[in-house]
């Protein structure tokens, strides 16, 4: 890859990794994807005993259509029991298809079930946590939680379902849509540094346009 790419790349793989500290919570909620690591990173935290539950949150989407023959929050329930995840601490949503369903139909999930929990940690893909904060505190202001994600910097993550190329592609338009979605209040605001911006109008320069939108 070009040297100014990449660079420009990890400069917005950065402003989107959070790097919360997590702390004891009451739940954990994964959010689906076609990355398993996802999944993993929730075993992960439970095995830690950061939260007794896990919900898993994600319908069929238009990356996991066809890919398994579940919903994506049923398949990564899947990994997770194989991880050594008791079912009895499982709940699934398997009806969102974006961020805010997942959000929604989440409150509506923990309503039926009788849960109330004070705290979450929510598990994204380290390129989302940012858009996936910011749509959280627009949508669930009064909701306390941490947002984590596999713990692989950008150099390591590409592999056979996202390439280096794809996860550009998604960060910049994520980028755009931080930028663009408080004012038409999907998130809440979130400053981008002048240095992150250029970045972005270089990528988009270079062809990096697959996820914008327009």
């Amino acid at each position: 890859m070009d040297k100014k790419i990449h660079e420009a790349a990890s400069l917005i793989w950065n402003y989107h990794v959070l790097n919360h500290a997590i702390t004891q919570s009451d739940c954990i909620l994964a959010l689906g994807s076609n990355d398993i690591r996802v999944a993993k990173r929730a075993a992960e935290l439970y095995h830690q005993k950061i939260a007794p539950k896990i919900i898993f949150s994600g319908g069929v989407g238009e990356l996991t259509a066809g890919l398994w023959d579940c919903s994506e929050a049923r398949h990564f329930a899947q990994i997770a029991m194989q991880l050594g995840v008791l079912e009895e601490d499982i709940f699934l949503e398997e009806n969102s298809t974006n961020t805010g369903e997942n959000i929604q139909f989440t409150q509506v999930l923990l309503n039926e079930i009788g849960m109330q929990p004070q705290r979450f940690v929510v598990v994204q893909k380290p390129f989302m946590e940012r858009r996936t904060f910011a749509t959280f505190k627009k949508q669930w202001p009064n909701q306390e939680f941490f947002v984590t994600s596999p713990q692989i910097a950008f150099n390591d993550y590409p592999n056979s379902f996202l390439s280096t190329e794809d996860i550009i592609h998604v960060m910049v338009g994520d980028l755009q849509r931080i930028k663009v979605y408080p004012t038409k209040g999907f998130q809440v605001y979130q400053e981008i540094p002048d240095e992150v911006w250029s970045a972005f109008e270089l990528l988009v320069d270079e062809g990096y346009t697959g996820h914008l939108i327009k």
